[in-house]
């Protein structure tokens, strides 16, 4: 059996991030040939925190080398992305980057794959095909102009280079907030151009995710 999970670092469980991540899990579970258990992680349904720095992850001979050693909700999902045959990221992109939880996950998710050694050899030995989704505000020439895939890129370099393979990343852009505009101060858009553009292009963003969960299914 094939496991994959998505893992949903927005704080909305039905909205763009949570769109486009079920997409991937739909496109995964469409060109897996065999059983399949695809799952969606909102981690913000979680209590956890980023890493406490306490290196039992490092503790030669410990009990807990390699792995993390705190216990609290993040605990058990942990121990499921570890088995996956493919991991699936999404976060809605605040001030250039990726969200709080989103960024605490990561801590906790890479750091007992971290080896202080010379060697820098990995604790981690499975190889784990992942894919990267992101929504933001902002229009493609803003996200281009402005260098978000330096912000991006980083963790993406991080989780290739601990889970063995190169990740796939995609971009929605200029995405719509709210139901309704006119409930909030939201004078800096406009919300008919950004309607238009959502009409125009979100269809086409599921479409995308959909077909990296494929391309997931089709790496080693």
């Amino acid at each position: 059996m094939k496991r994959v999970f998505a893992v949903n670092g927005s704080p909305r469980r039905n909205r763009n991030t949570a769109a486009l991540l079920d997409a991937a899990l739909q496109g995964m579970q469409e060109a897996c040939t065999e059983e399949i258990q695809a799952k969606r992680i909102d981690l913000y349904s979680l209590t956890y925190t980023g890493c406490r720095s306490c290196f039992a992850c490092k503790l030669i001979d410990g009990k807990s080398y390699g792995k993390c050693a705190l216990k609290d909700d993040l605990a058990p999902v942990m121990e499921e992305i570890l088995q996956a045959d493919a991991l699936v990221f999404g976060s809605p992109v605040y001030y250039r980057n990726i969200t709080g939880q989103m960024h605490a996950f990561y801590e906790r998710l890479l750091f007992p794959y971290t080896v202080y050694s010379r060697t820098r050899r990995d604790v981690q030995a499975k190889k784990i095909p992942t894919a990267f989704l992101y929504t933001m505000n902002v229009k493609e020439d803003e996200y281009l102009r402005d260098h978000y895939d330096q912000y991006l890129g980083l963790w993406e370099k991080f989780i290739g280079r601990t889970f063995g393979v190169v990740p796939l990343s995609l971009c929605a852009f200029d995405t719509y907030q709210f139901d309704d505009y006119a409930k909030y101060v939201s004078d800096y858009f406009n919300e008919a151009e950004k309607r238009s553009y959502r009409e125009a292009h979100f269809a086409e963003d599921l479409a995308r995710a959909e077909e990296a969960g494929r391309q997931l299914m089709k790496k080693d």
